[in-house]
């Protein structure tokens, strides 16, 4: 399963970065992975700022995965700040984290996250749930049409 557009992995550790990497090859998910280590490597590259500066804004990931545990700016930041820019406001945005507490979960959805998904400590389970996010954001979902400025 496969579309054109980028996935957005933003993930600071990086063990969960090539398990999910990992995951993606398992399941066939041959879409381009675009890894943000932090909040403001997101932001930059959602935005086109920073090291991205250049980057074409029409391409925007066809979904974002977001861990809420992250240096510099936190996950629930970084998904304050796409849901407040119409650029970014209609990203389909999954919070993939280990974080299990209730508040984050709110405070998650409570600021427009799609999904909030706790990472699975087995890998086979985490490969299983890799495969149903790809399954759903990448070749059922419809998306909403993304305004260009």
């Amino acid at each position: 399963m496969t579309t054109d557009r980028p996935i957005l992995l933003v993930e600071d550790n990086p063990d969960d970065e090539a398990l999910t990497l990992r995951a993606f090859t398992k399941n066939r998910i041959a879409n381009p992975v675009v890894v943000a280590r932090d909040g403001v490597e997101a932001l930059d590259y959602l935005f086109g700022t920073g090291r991205h500066l250049n980057r074409d804004l029409s391409q925007m990931p066809a979904v974002v995965l977001l861990d809420l545990k992250l240096p510099r700016i936190d996950g629930l930041e970084v998904l304050r700040r796409i849901r407040g820019d119409a650029r970014t406001a209609q990203l389909p945005v999954v919070v993939l984290t280990t974080s299990r507490e209730q508040q984050d979960i709110r405070d998650a959805y409570a600021l427009g996250a799609n999904s909030y998904i706790r990472k699975p400590v087995d890998f086979e389970r985490f490969i299983y749930t890799v495969g149903q996010l790809g399954m759903y954001w990448l070749s059922l979902n419809e998306p909403a049409e993304t305004p260009l400025s």
